[in-house]
């Protein structure tokens, strides 16, 4: 029996993941179709095929679901970050970094995402918690690239614009309802951003 426990705990986080990402999916669908607001715990298990006690086991609530979302986010960047060349700038590193991670993004689902955020205080305060947390992930990712203390302030303020062009970038996106996709508002504004560096 021992033999089987590791491929029998593999398949128990699987479904665990799978479970999580059903739960995840059917409470996006139901926000974009119903509202954050009048959307239920008990609509959210029944479009998942799960009961409501299954539900409290992977989650408290609705702005739980939302947190698991944004938590992989930070981790997922500073891999991103740390798998780019070294041969070019911080500030590109970060910005391919970004369109790295894009290229895998749903848009449809991320535009939910990003309108339901800004629907009421406590979750705008959570967005903002998210990107400063980006800010702290891409500054730690770009000291383990380059080390020199001398260069901590810089990278610093590198970690600081960066986010700052890239929160740009996504308020223009939804502003505009999605004309072009998310790339290019990033990489207009990290373009607008180097323009600025180099012209003062």
């Amino acid at each position: 029996m021992e033999p089987d426990r590791p491929k029998q705990e593999g398949w128990r986080e699987k479904k665990r993941r799978e479970t999580l990402q059903r739960i995840t999916d059917s409470a996006l669908r139901l926000f974009a179709a119903d509202g954050y607001e009048a959307t239920t715990l008990d609509a959210i298990a029944k479009a998942a095929g799960i009961s409501r006690r299954t539900f409290f086991y992977y989650f408290d609530s609705k702005e739980e679901i939302l947190a698991a979302w944004q938590k992989g986010l930070p981790e997922a960047f500073r891999a991103a970050i740390l798998a780019q060349p070294k041969d070019q700038s911080p500030l590109d590193a970060v910005c391919s970094a970004h369109l790295k991670l894009m290229a895998n993004f749903d848009a449809a689902q991320t535009i939910v995402i990003e309108r339901i955020l800004r629907s009421n205080e406590q979750l705008r305060a959570s967005n903002q918690a998210k990107f400063l947390q980006m800010e702290q992930t891409t500054f730690e990712a770009l000291c383990e690239i380059w080390p020199q203390a001398m260069r901590r302030k810089a990278l610093r303020m590198v970690a600081m614009v960066s986010v700052g062009a890239l929160r740009l970038a996504i308020d223009s996106w939804a502003e505009e309802q999605q004309r072009k996709p998310l790339a290019d508002y990033v990489k207009e504004a990290f373009a607008d951003l180097k323009a600025e560096v180099t012209d003062a």
